[in-house]
């Protein structure tokens, strides 16, 4: 499956928009402590900002979307559409 067709059937897990602010949000904490990784020179932060998505994503899932998370099937393509989602958000391609 290529990823625009999987990026649309990701897209299609993510209909609340509760859920996908979870994920937004998610993906603003991870961010921050990869800035923190960056500035401090403090690696192993980057080891723990990607795992800092989850409890906010997996919460709009069981919570929101009552749903499975795409990670559970396909982790890489899942990590690449969230960031992709997360982009197409905040130029205002999906509502937020």
């Amino acid at each position: 499956m290529s990823f625009e067709k999987y990026y649309q059937h990701y897209l299609g897990l993510h209909q609340n928009k509760h859920c996908r602010r979870l994920h937004l949000l998610g993906m603003a904490v991870a961010a921050v402590f990869a800035v923190v990784a960056f500035c401090t020179g403090s690696w192993w932060w980057c080891i723990v900002a990607p795992l800092l998505v989850y409890p906010f994503a997996w919460t709009g899932h069981f919570f929101f979307e009552k749903n499975t998370p795409a990670t559970f099937r396909n982790p890489l393509f899942a990590g690449l559409s969230d960031l992709q989602m997360t982009w197409d958000i905040c130029c205002r391609r999906i509502e937020f």
